[in-house]
């Protein structure tokens, strides 16, 4: 039963993730004035290009904070670090994007890919910060 030793530490961690994608997810909805699980519930793939990209771009830092942290504390804090580095992300896209909400209640595809670009690069970026 050796191979089951590292269980308390998997379930520690990984419902850890679940909570910090969680968080990530309610703050990601509140933040933005539109509502993108009614668009993407109306068929706006905007919406969904858009919305996915920030969940990804936020989980990928998430997971190299899970793979090196040292302790449940560690990863607490890069986990927040990884929030606040993608709500920034989304200040950048609204400063670059004039009218971002509106152009994806629109349905503009452009606006979702260029949104959901930053901030997987930012995480991508984030992530890599994070082996060090």
């Amino acid at each position: 039963m050796d191979y089951f030793e590292g269980l308390p530490a998997f379930v520690r961690y990984f419902g850890m993730g679940l909570g910090f994608v969680a968080l990530f997810l309610l703050g990601f909805l509140h933040l933005t004035p539109h509502r993108e699980l009614q668009l993407i519930r109306q068929g706006n793939l905007a919406a969904s290009t858009a919305l996915a990209g920030a969940l990804v771009g936020f989980c990928l830092p998430l997971a190299a904070a899970i793979a090196h942290s040292v302790s449940t504390l560690d990863l607490a804090a890069w986990g927040l670090v990884a929030l606040v580095a993608q709500f920034a992300a989304h200040a950048l896209v609204r400063l670059l994007l004039p009218g971002f909400p509106a152009r994806i209640e629109r349905g503009e595809q452009s606006a979702a890919v260029m949104s959901a670009s930053l901030h997987l690069g930012v995480g991508l970026l984030n992530a890599a910060a994070m082996a060090y």
